[in-house]
């Protein structure tokens, strides 16, 4: 006979049932794979989710959409020589509020005492902005047909414009050329950082796996290129770039050059992280099985260093970015027609236009905002490919 008192524990009523599992934080935690760890706890550093945004906003404006976004082409001149910044304005001269901003029109005047061509507001020229406003035609991607542009001037008033950072010595408008520019900056730092780490890499994995004379001649050539200062290394390999190239051709060597100069730094942490791998469990057991060794380095070993080589190149983009502009400043880099923000920078490359046309250094803070965004971001995947440390 069953004791009709005795229950199942948790049928009483009078009970709270229990509940079969207690789903923590940490217990969901722990039931993760490892890049469902790293993204919760990527997640949790706002500042690296902040630098995250920032850059994914830099790549998707100057990169994919450039020519929506700028409201005149890249070489698209006016009749406005070094004209500064138009303020956008809600109330006119008279105290009367307009829910549609608009630019006061400029008048051209000369300062005799400075022998200088300025510019005042005209305030009896309003020009209204708008959104969305038809322009000059372009091709989105490459290949869609296009004359559409975020915003502007009103296309109906005849020789209506907007300069919101003025124009340079041209005439061309400064806020389309920084957007073109970046197009070209972060681009160099992104492609020139994926064939960084593929080089070093890959000697960084051959060094470390094989040892003996690969490693010494591995190690011996990374010193070697990072025995050269960069400025006079950068200036003697600019300089043995022939002037009648294309800019094209000249854009892919400087891109080379970078290369050159930064593999050899992450080539070394590769070949320290393949040499504490290289003696586990399970690449003795893919080698016992007769796994080449080209699957073992790139199969077994490379993949354990992705997290510390994705960190690293995350960190590297930065100092691709400014080598470029600096290169650039100087004369060494890109030339022009191609556009960078080291280019535009050389419009102030002497202290009279520093002083009279400082509107032309604004492409600076657009190059300390994507570098400090892309070390928010790497400082964040750092944290982050380390889950289970730092709790």
């Amino acid at each position: 006979m069953i004791d009709q008192n005795l229950q199942t524990p948790g049928t009483d009523p009078q009970e709270p049932e229990v509940p079969k599992v207690m789903k923590t934080g940490q217990e969901e935690e722990g039931s993760q794979n490892y890049w469902s760890l790293v993204w919760w706890k990527f997640k949790k550093n706002k500042l690296a989710v902040a630098g995250g945004v920032i850059v994914a906003l830099f790549y998707l404006i100057c990169f994919f959409f450039a020519e929506f976004f700028a409201p005149y082409q890249l070489h698209q001149r006016m009749d406005y020589f070094r004209a500064p910044p138009q303020t956008i304005r809600f109330v006119d001269s008279e105290g009367k509020f307009s829910l549609r901003p608009f630019v006061y029109g400029l008048e051209e005047t000369i300062d005799l005492e400075l022998r200088l061509r300025t510019y005042v507001e005209d305030q009896d020229l309003i020009y209204p902005l708008h959104l969305f406003v038809q322009g000059e035609g372009y091709e989105l991607f490459g290949f869609i047909p296009m004359n559409l542009h975020l915003f502007g001037a009103d296309p109906s008033i005849e020789g209506s414009h907007v300069f919101i950072f003025g124009t340079d010595s041209l005439g061309r408008d400064v806020f389309s050329r920084i957007i073109y520019g970046g197009r070209m900056s972060l681009w160099i730092g992104l492609l020139g950082q994926v064939l960084t780490m593929l080089l070093g890499v890959s000697l960084g994995a051959i060094s470390g796996f094989y040892g003996g004379v690969t490693d010494i001649v591995v190690q011996r050539l990374t010193e070697f290129v990072a025995a050269f200062p960069d400025i006079p290394l950068f200036i003697a390999l600019a300089a043995a770039i022939p002037v009648g190239w294309s800019p094209e051709l000249i854009y892919f060597i400087l891109t080379l050059i970078l290369v050159f100069i930064r593999w050899g730094g992450l080539a070394r942490q590769v070949r320290g992280l393949i040499l504490s791998l290289r003696e586990r469990e399970y690449v003795l057991a893919a080698q016992s099985c007769g796994a080449s060794d080209m699957r073992v380095m790139f199969k077994h070993l490379v993949p354990g260093t992705l997290s510390h080589v994705i960190v690293i190149g995350t960190l590297m983009i930065p100092g691709m970015i400014l080598s470029e502009t600096a290169l650039s400043w100087l004369g060494l880099g890109l030339r022009p027609p191609l556009t960078s923000w080291g280019v535009l920078l050389q419009e102030v490359a002497n202290v009279r236009s520093i002083r009279y046309y400082p509107w032309l250094l604004i492409p600076v803070p657009f190059v300390i905002f994507s570098i400090l965004a892309f070390n928010m971001l790497g400082d964040g995947l750092r944290d982050a490919m380390d889950p289970y440390g730092g709790q």
